[in-house]
């Protein structure tokens, strides 16, 4: 869905109503997931209006020594100054928010750990034009995971679109997306209706109940009923599929995640050989045959497009397993985790919105209202994929001679330099948005909302623009879009307010609810 480090998105949601709302699962008359299959090349954007004149500066930073420049970087990322730390702190040290550095995991796993960091909103969309950037087995950056993870395919989060079958794969995702487009609301109602069901019933016995937990096993549920027709209960998969997921998970992003070990033991388990692919072989076959039974329909079209059925079962398996599991896994708890810290007002005001919208479509959670009638909605939804996008990491080689710039200067980039962008960065830019680093739910309501949106790019790419078959956009962007507002939907239907408590984990945020309270008008 969506291509970049730590997870993709593509990387994408809810309880019965309450209440004189009417709790019914009727089918919706349509949903519309948008994708271009244009032949034509998107034309690359540039977000940011830039003065013509910006003066030539030589990239600031160094590489340091062969291997000790690289080590040395990793330990300051991981252990003495944390990802933010480690990009601010080379920003006040060149006075630029573009300059060279070592990106891990760096030795023993990648042969070339050497950037240019891209870390503001000018200079960030580089990383979407394809004509200037490659973006060939970038998709986890300078670490490419073994393909016996993904049964010896290079699957579509590492084709650059200049390659043969990069067409043909996103293509049939954007038929796995659409042709059960029907089933979508309803079927997202009846998993996270339960999933709220128990997590009420587990504060009632408890005092809090883990999000996170319930929301892996919602997520796999979810996609396979929806998008395969597939009830995981009903097939040799059982509850297993998160667990196998994210076990399959880690044995690809491990050398880019932190754990919370000592650095000792983190460094010789993660980050000086491989975990081996055997270890996770059989368990991995056991996903793959369970789509390999249930997505007959999407096998049949990949044949059509000229794709062989095994390898359109493992970019299927990637596409619903890494990107989308992936993606709802990081970004519910966070939506949770700031419309929660939002409070009591912002709460109300999305229960009055998303009740009256239904209200009004006879009772319907359907497409008209949740496009038409539910701004505050859109806009915290768009809000927290601002403030902390799913996958923030994104990385390109450049094709031919570049200038790149940023808002203060133009730098020079070679043919064949590898480009990085830190997306947090760029979409909390202060000389773009006001208060960059505060949650504001009503951000993206009206004119001047709507035009900011451009700067919204958790989705390898514009919120303005559209996926299509010749750039990296993920191909799931609406649907992350539909079911992101679809949680908050379901959430404000279900209750007045609610009450959280937040942690950290190696993937997005930890979410314990520790009281839902019903919803009373």
């Amino acid at each position: 869905m969506a291509s970049a480090a730590y997870s993709t998105t593509s990387w994408i949601l809810s309880p019965l109503c309450t209440g004189d709302l009417n709790p019914g699962l009727r089918r919706p008359a349509s949903i519309a997931i948008r994708s271009s299959v244009s032949e034509r090349p998107a034309a690359a954007t540039e977000a940011v209006s830039l003065p013509e004149n910006l003066p030539i500066r030589k990239i600031p930073g160094d590489y340091g020594l062969p291997f000790i420049g690289p080590i040395r970087d990793r330990f300051a990322y991981f252990y003495n100054e944390g990802c933010e730390g480690f990009f601010r702190s080379r920003i006040l040290r060149y006075n630029s928010t573009v300059f060279r550095v070592n990106m891990p995991p760096g030795p023993l796993l990648a042969s070339d750990s050497r950037v240019i960091a891209l870390l503001d909103a000018a200079s960030f969309p580089v990383l979407f034009d394809t004509s200037a950037v490659e973006k060939r087995d970038l998709f986890t950056g300078t670490f490419m995971p073994s393909t016996d993870l993904t049964g010896g395919f290079r699957v579509l989060s590492y084709l650059d679109p200049s390659e043969p079958l990069h067409a043909p794969l996103k293509k049939l995702l954007f038929f796995l997306l659409t042709y059960r487009r029907q089933s979508i609301i309803p079927e997202f109602r009846r998993t996270y209706g339960a999933l709220f069901s128990r997590l009420e019933s587990e504060i009632a016995a408890a005092g809090k109940a883990d999000f996170g937990a319930g929301n892996d096993r919602a997520s796999f549920d979810f996609l396979a009923r929806a998008l395969l027709g597939r009830d995981p209960a009903d097939s040799a998969i059982a509850g297993d599929g998160p667990g196998i997921i994210n076990k399959w998970v880690l044995f690809q992003l491990g050398p880019l995640l932190t754990l919370g070990l000592p650095s000792v033991l983190e460094e010789a388990l993660l980050r000086s050989f491989r975990l081996p692919a055997a270890m996770v072989r059989s368990d991995y076959a056991r996903i793959a045959d369970f789509f390999r039974q249930s997505a007959g329909p999407v096998l049949d079209e990949a044949e059509k497009l000229g794709i062989s059925r095994e390898e359109a079962v493992h970019n299927i398996v990637f596409a619903v397993c890494f990107n989308s599991f992936g993606g709802m896994k990081i970004l519910f708890p966070n939506i949770v985790k700031w419309i929660g810290r939002g409070g009591a007002g912002l709460h109300r005001q999305l229960a009055e919105e998303v009740r009256a919208a239904v209200r009004n479509n006879g009772g319907e959670v359907g497409m008209r209202a949740i496009e038409e009638a539910m701004p505050l909605v859109k806009s915290v939804v768009y809000e927290a994929l601002r403030i902390e996008p799913p996958v923030p990491m994104q990385y390109g080689r450049a094709k031919k001679d570049l200038v790149v710039r940023s808002h203060d200067a133009a730098f020079e980039v070679k043919a064949g330099e590898m480009l990085f962008g830190y997306q947090p960065f760029a979409t909390k830019d202060p000389r773009v948005f006001d208060r960059p680093e505060k949650f504001v739910g009503d951000r993206f309501v009206g004119e001047k909302g709507a035009d900011h949106l451009r700067y919204v790019v958790w989705s390898n790419g514009p919120e303005t623009e559209e996926p299509t078959l010749e750039n990296k956009q993920c191909a799931g962007k609406d649907f992350v879009a539909l079911v992101a507002r679809l949680l908050v939907v379901e959430m404000f239907l279900r209750y007045d307010s609610f009450e959280i408590e937040v942690g950290s984990s190696a993937l997005g945020s930890s979410v314990k609810m520790t009281s839902l309270k019903r919803a009373s008008f």
